[in-house]
């Protein structure tokens, strides 16, 4: 005879359902896995509208930046091919106020630094929604998903990408400028449609009840808090004072001031790279770049081509035609810039008149004797070229360039991006560009 006591395979299954609810209630996808008391709508609904502040003015001084470029001028310049609409432009690069791309791309960078605890904190109060089931309810809801997914996405992408490259350390595969390029617009357009969806509730939420006014159906708030360690309130003022450091930390690179001597987190903020005349920041040294005393010795030529043809000038040609001065900094994509130096050499319009324009200059072609790398031909526009200020410096602070600013001759024009200003001259070709 059998055991009476044998269990059903009825009997087996509902003792097994205890253990499989006890499972499931330990996956992210449970409501009460996620135990803070900080989380809910009114803590994420604050740092979103920060977000869409904060973001769309990265953005704005984003494609300001890629505009400096003039990359519609001429291939050279076009770090982005294939671009189409989105590469659309409303005015050439203006070359006044001289301070202007110092401050655009100081700001962009700044900002997306600053904003780098605020972007994390977001993420952290929604990682909840990130893991609820079913994955998609409805075709919106399964659209609304994917525009998540993207802009989480996306919102890493951009910002990994871009301190890597101010750091100095840019890991990915492929060139900086087209991944950032096109990943902005991505993560940009992931960033509106989700903007569009979220903002009126957030701004209602904050109106209705402030930062810890009750919620109807939060399903960010856990039905199970922790024991509170710390308020919504804290947590703001943790974020809040963790950008405050940032910015701290990295503005001196971009702004003159007492804070250029704490900007401790950024290659080239706090220390000077020496003293004197040429003591002020430099992107690439002569040696990196294959720079030797022999490519710029007594052999070293300037080619000026025009209507009139080739024209070679020696330096000291160059220093015995009517010098001119100018007061303009080096701003680079990376963020850091310089204060006003006191640069010294030809005007440009001048060499285009030499080579066969002396009315209305047009845009040159810029060739260093960098042998490698993706600014070695640089094309300027005409508004660039006629301002009075474009040089082909020879001097800088009263003395000779060193050969890591550019000796024998360098560009410096006003408003234009540092790789813009291209160092060690060997040509110059004016005409349509």
């Amino acid at each position: 005879m059998g055991d009476s006591r044998r269990k059903t395979p009825t009997s087996s299954l509902v003792s097994s359902r205890p253990r499989a609810a006890a499972f499931l209630q330990r996956l992210p996808s449970a409501p009460g896995f996620w135990r803070s008391p900080v989380r809910g709508v009114p803590f994420t609904a604050l740092l979103g509208l920060v977000l869409l502040a904060g973001i769309t003015l990265l953005f704005v001084t984003g494609l300001l930046s890629y505009a400096a470029y003039n990359p519609d001028l001429a291939p050279v310049n076009d770090k982005t091919p294939d671009k189409g609409l989105l590469g659309f432009y409303l005015f050439p690069w203006p070359t006044s106020p001289h301070w202007l791309y110092r401050l655009t791309q100081g700001l962009h960078v700044t900002l997306g630094i600053v904003l780098v605890p605020v972007l994390l904190a977001k993420l952290w109060s929604v990682v909840p929604r990130l893991f609820t089931l079913p994955p998609a309810r409805s075709l919106a809801h399964a659209l609304e998903r994917i525009s998540l997914l993207l802009l989480v996405g996306g919102a890493l992408f951009e910002f990994v990408t871009g301190l890597l490259n101010i750091q100095l350390e840019y890991l990915f595969p492929g060139s900086f400028y087209p991944l950032h390029f096109y990943g902005a617009w991505v993560f940009f357009a992931a960033f509106l449609a989700h903007a569009g969806l979220r903002t009126p509730q957030a701004v209602r939420v904050l109106r209705s009840g402030g930062l810890n006014g009750p919620v109807a159906g939060d399903v960010l708030e856990s039905p199970a808090p922790a024991p509170p360690t710390l308020s919504r309130r804290g947590a703001l003022a943790m974020v809040g004072a963790g950008s405050l450091l940032l910015l701290v930390t990295s503005v001196g690179r971009s702004f003159d001031g007492p804070l250029r001597r704490l900007a401790v987190l950024t290659p080239r903020g706090a220390a000077e790279p020496g003293s004197g005349p040429n003591g002020f920041q430099i992107n690439k040294t002569a040696a990196a770049v294959g720079i030797t005393t022999a490519d710029t010795g007594e052999g070293w030529w300037l080619t000026v081509s025009g209507p009139a043809g080739d024209l070679r000038f020696s330096r000291e040609q160059l220093l015995a035609m009517e010098q001119h001065s100018a007061a303009l900094p080096i701003a680079c994509v990376e963020g850091w810039s310089t204060s006003d130096q006191w640069w010294r050499g030809v005007r440009l319009s001048d060499l285009a008149a030499l080579a066969g324009y002396p009315d209305r200059p047009p845009g040159v072609l810029v060739e260093s004797l960098q042998r490698s790398g993706p600014f070695r031909r640089a094309a300027l526009r005409d508004n660039q070229v006629r301002d009075r200020r474009s040089l082909l410096a020879l001097q800088v602070n009263g003395e000779d360039l060193s050969p890591d600013h550019g000796y024998p001759a360098r560009i410096i024009v006003p408003a234009a991006p540092g790789v813009l200003n291209t160092k060690w001259v060997a040509r110059l070709t004016f005409g349509e560009l």
